[in-house]
């Protein structure tokens, strides 16, 4: 009798696995960014709401942007939490959405990208990239950090500035007078230690996660870019999900995603004094520097448009 309580125990934890569905999600930040917290949220929400038969395995700033967006396009993870890598590889043609200057703000881009281009994008993502977009995160603006002040656009000519491997960004801060240093961002404090790269731009909480105010001084406040993040999810998982765990990861993601973006909102003002407190120095530049920087970057921008976002133009992107 105990025999056959063992087996029918054994056949039961069996049944169990078969019908337990592991995720693995992915993200290249660190812990204590809003990507990383959000990704960990998903989790504890997914995994509540299904009783543990949906599981998800966490893999947090170990991949590069550029790994961890190749591992979800081919199914080695299922998801990531990451930046606009999957819109520079898939839709190249309408990363302007992710250029530094070229987006007003979170409800601007929130416009184009839920709007006709948007769409399209999303359309090339799946098709090219086998992954389907399930959400967007405000990740505040993006800054500047360096171990010199910027006062005026002189400030930036010739510094060695960190940038993410994208080559519309190294245009865009070249035509800024900058030397940009492209380095993974899993490299970026050591790169800022060693004095490989001599600043870096970034939103927040990258900026507070990687520590950078070890290696850094001051934080000036460019807002040159709205940082997004995305969510997206490999086609062929999400295809083999059913219609309700299908609805029930769309729903979870759309949830986290708007708990994200307020925690960002809601605190951004909070970050910078915490980066005050751990010794950078804040500066705001005038207006009129912000302006000169912008009017610097615009020739490039514009260019962009003509020779790698050549589906819409600068002027209807601003009118959205």
């Amino acid at each position: 009798m105990k025999r056959w309580i063992l087996v029918l125990a054994l056949l039961f934890s069996v049944a169990i696995s078969a019908a337990q569905i592991t995720l693995k999600a992915a993200t290249p930040f660190q812990k204590g960014h809003v990507l990383a917290d959000a990704m960990e949220l998903f989790k504890e929400k997914i995994e509540a709401q299904t009783n543990g038969s949906i599981v998800v395995e966490l893999i947090i700033g170990t991949l590069s942007e550029e790994d961890a967006n190749t591992q979800c396009s081919q199914g080695i993870v299922d998801m990531q939490f990451t930046g606009g890598r999957p819109v520079e590889v898939f839709a190249p043609q309408y990363f302007f959405v992710n250029a530094p200057f070229v987006i007003k703000d979170y409800e601007h881009f929130l416009r184009v990208w839920n709007g006709p281009l948007g769409e399209k994008a999303k359309t090339l993502i799946a098709q090219q990239g086998n992954m389907i977009c399930l959400g967007t995160v405000y990740r505040g603006y993006r800054q500047f950090t360096s171990n010199k002040p910027i006062n005026s656009p002189d400030d930036l000519k010739d510094i060695k500035l960190r940038l993410p491997v994208v080559p519309t960004w190294v245009k865009i801060w070249e035509a800024v007078g900058a030397k940009p240093v492209t380095v993974p961002l899993t490299e970026l404090y050591q790169a800022l230690k060693e004095g490989r790269a001599e600043a870096s731009e970034g939103d927040l909480t990258q900026i507070s996660s990687f520590k950078l105010y070890e290696v850094q001084s001051y934080l000036t406040l460019t807002n040159h870019l709205c940082g997004v993040g995305w969510v997206t999810m490999n086609k062929t998982t999400f295809d083999k999900l059913s219609k309700e765990n299908q609805q029930l990861v769309q729903s979870i993601i759309s949830e986290v995603c708007s708990w994200a973006t307020e925690k960002i909102k809601d605190n951004e003002s909070g970050i910078i004094a915490e980066l005050e407190r751990n010794g950078m120095k804040i500066i705001t530049p005038a207006a009129s520097v912000l302006q000169a920087i912008r009017d610097m970057a615009k020739p490039a921008v514009e260019e962009l448009f003509k020779t790698t976002w050549p589906v819409t133009t600068w002027a209807e992107v601003l009118a959205q």
